[in-house]
């Protein structure tokens, strides 16, 4: 893993021009992994979804400038986050950058209150299933069957009390 002290994270709305690499991206892995329909996940939810009025967050690592790295959360329930749209450029795979995307949501997602993060992928992302079972997602599922018979794959990750403390700096569930 390359160290990249140039990174930024910043927190965006779905309608800034650099997100458009991430929904471009995505929609095209999807495509690929689950035909032409696939683009109906990204246009799922409302983008305000991903606005801190209605719980959520869209968040972009910059290098020098540009995005290479991105991911959210909208709020699945009052105690828990939904982890959506986790995207590494396609150039700036193999570089850790996912892992970080996962950890400043989750430090965001605690410093909002939420105590647990939900979230699901495809069966034919084994590198995201894979992601997600490296960095403490307890799968929700079988792991021994086969992928393509359990359709999404949801997994769970309860915050430490520590990441859970809010903006004064209470835990929030104090």
């Amino acid at each position: 893993m390359t160290s990249a002290p140039e990174l930024t994270v910043i927190q965006a709305l779905v309608s800034d021009p650099r997100v458009r690499p991430l929904l471009r991206e995505l929609g095209h892995e999807y495509s690929t992994r689950y035909g032409k329909d696939a683009h109906t996940e990204i246009s799922r939810y409302p983008d305000e979804e991903f606005t801190a009025p209605y719980g959520g967050l869209l968040l972009l690592l910059l290098e020098r400038g540009e995005p290479v790295a991105g991911g959210a959360f909208r709020r699945y329930d009052a105690t828990t986050a939904e982890l959506k749209r986790i995207w590494t450029h396609s150039a700036h795979r193999r570089r850790g950058l996912a892992r970080r995307v996962i950890a400043e949501l989750e430090r965001e997602a605690g410093t909002r209150g939420y105590r647990r993060i939900y979230l699901t992928t495809g069966p034919r992302q084994p590198e995201a299933r894979g992601l997600y079972l490296a960095t403490g997602y307890t799968p929700l599922f079988d792991t021994e069957a086969d992928p393509e018979t359990i359709g999404p794959l949801p997994f769970e990750k309860h915050l430490p009390a520590e990441a859970r403390t809010a903006r004064t700096g209470k835990a929030a569930d104090q």
